[in-house]
């Protein structure tokens, strides 16, 4: 599949780049895409969730009514978890939610992610850029050239450049990310990918088989 080269106006250049086909042309497997974004959000998650149970509530261990002859029922602990302030019954404990993945299965889900979006539109190519230095501004006007300003747009680049970076944080419907750190949440977090023309280059030696 071949793409064409834009510029950062949203102008053709005249050039285009094939894509290729271990990366963008495999069959979409859904069931691999979502355990990959499943895989993803639960790496998102503390784990340092607690409650006290009954042993580890702070009160007075004394009995607090006699046994017999109440009419209610049987009390012996302020700790109990029926009582206001007693301990939790299975409370939540410290864990981790991490989720082993194949490494085949989240290239897989990867390559699915990707072909999906270059097949239904949601994938663009910039010539390489950068900024002098960092303004929201700069990157406000290449996302209004590239026409996907009112879109949640990830933006690939070859590697960080910390001055595109800078200047799309202030931007809560934009993410910058460099290719060796795409994964499969982001891409179809997004609704159009765009992809700088070296990263192409770069993703073809990092995962191309």
């Amino acid at each position: 599949m071949k793409v064409d080269v834009l510029n950062i106006n949203g102008s053709s250049t005249g050039r285009s780049v094939e894509l290729p086909s271990s990366i963008f042309g495999v069959e979409v497997n859904e069931h691999a895409v979502y355990l990959a974004v499943k895989q993803y959000n639960a790496a998102q998650r503390q784990g340092t969730h607690k409650a006290k149970e009954k042993g580890e509530v702070t009160a007075s261990t004394r009995k607090i009514k006699k046994q017999k002859g109440t009419g209610t029922a049987r009390a012996g602990s302020l700790k109990s978890p029926v009582f206001r302030g007693g301990g939790r019954v299975f409370g939540p404990r410290p864990r981790k939610y991490d989720i082993k993945l194949n490494k085949k299965v989240k290239a897989l889900a990867r390559a699915s992610a990707l072909t999906y979006k270059a097949n239904n539109g949601g994938l663009a190519i910039v010539e390489n850029f950068n900024f002098d230095a960092p303004k929201t501004k700069s990157f406000v006007e290449v996302l209004t050239g590239l026409k996907v300003s009112d879109k949640k747009s990830l933006f690939v680049t070859e590697s960080h450049l910390p001055n595109v970076y800078v200047s799309s944080r202030n931007i809560p419907t934009t993410n910058v990310v460099s290719v060796d750190e795409l994964n499969t949440y982001q891409i179809m977090n997004a609704n159009s990918v765009v992809f700088s023309e070296g990263a192409i280059s770069k993703l073809e030696e990092l995962y191309a088989k």
